[in-house]
């Protein structure tokens, strides 16, 4: 005998609930690859993140070297800190590199900063 004879479903109505189940696995698996990130990209809580590491280490930098920090861009991606910019010293560029790697939450350090 025929399942769906014994199941009471008619072959249309089986037909549009293998379809409901595959469009449910389909949009089920979409939504949990939107939500993983790949190694070029930020989730939004690592985004959310790196946007306060970058505000520590900004409010540090200003807090210990003054207006020589405005010169100095910080860019974090994924706990990792990237000075850029240009300095007046080498005193300076260490400094700054001591600052960033002293700020909780910091894991690496890459300085860029060029001394005029």
């Amino acid at each position: 005998m025929n399942v769906l004879i014994l199941l009471g479903l008619k072959a249309t109505e089986a037909l549009m609930l293998n379809l409901f189940k595959l469009i449910a696995i389909s949009f089920l698996a979409f939504c949990i690859m939107s939500c993983s990130t790949s190694p070029k990209s930020e989730s939004l809580g690592e985004y959310i993140d790196s946007s306060t590491l970058t505000a520590r280490v900004k409010a540090n930098l200003i807090d210990s070297l003054g207006t020589d920090s405005f010169a100095i861009k910080i860019n974090t991606y994924k706990d990792f800190i990237q000075l850029s910019g240009f300095v007046r010293n080498k005193t300076i560029k260490n400094r700054a590199y001591d600052i960033a790697l002293s700020t909780p939450g910091a894991i690496k350090v890459r300085n860029d900063l060029i001394i005029k």
